[in-house]
């Protein structure tokens, strides 16, 4: 099966489940439309969802383009950098030109960064937080959801290692975002107005995050 977008032919996957109660759309890495479903599901009730969805599956498209395209280059702390495969040992940053060791496990390079940069601004931005909070620990790993997670019960801040990809605001603010669940585990306007008094840009940094 295929589906017209733009002037432009995607591929189809059905896959019919008999445990499946509903029906669920996702766009992969390659662009293949993959449709899961109940397995009494009929091909012309798939095809009229297609045609309902073009909207949200024109979406999902632009999203993994956006994040196939970014695959392309090497991030951090907000810089993009073009990649050049070497022989070193080590990531080397220059201007605008990211070199890197062929076969490097980058996710262990990065989170080797993100462990002195994140604790420096995590001790940082508590220092300045406007209430008495215990002082959490730190842990970091990537989240395909969620930028940060506080477990208020061990004392523990949870870090998206992507973070470590966007600027340093970036991360202030989900570290503020997290220890004001110390305060209030929910997201009410009382969360969001303390965030607010300790982050007074949270709203920019949001809409940047979101739109990325």
């Amino acid at each position: 099966m295929q589906l017209r977008i733009n002037n432009k032919l995607y591929k189809v996957e059905v896959i019919k489940k008999r445990t499946t109660k509903n029906t669920y759309i996702r766009v992969k890495e390659d662009l293949t439309i993959y449709i899961t479903t109940n397995y009494y599901v009929s091909d012309k009730k798939i095809v009229k969802l297609l045609d309902e969805s073009i909207s949200s599956i024109t979406k999902m498209i632009e999203k993994m383009e956006r994040k196939n395209e970014k695959k392309k280059y090497f991030y951090y702390l907000g810089n993009k950098y073009d990649i050049v495969y070497t022989n070193n040992k080590d990531v080397i940053l220059g201007e605008n030109k990211a070199f890197i060791p062929k076969n490097m496990d980058i996710d262990k390079w990065y989170k080797k960064q993100a462990s002195i940069i994140f604790k420096e601004r995590l001790d940082y931005n508590y220092s300045i937080y406007n209430k008495r909070i215990p002082y959490p620990s730190l842990t970091i790993r990537k989240m395909t959801s969620r930028w940060g997670v506080c477990n208020t019960k061990l004392k523990r801040v949870t870090l998206n290692l992507e973070l470590i990809k966007k600027e340093p605001i970036c991360l202030d603010y989900v570290i503020i975002h997290e220890l004001t669940h110390f305060i209030y585990q929910d997201h009410s306007k009382n969360f969001w107005n303390l965030v607010e008094e300790n982050f007074p840009s949270c709203k920019k940094v949001r809409k940047l995050m979101k739109e990325e």
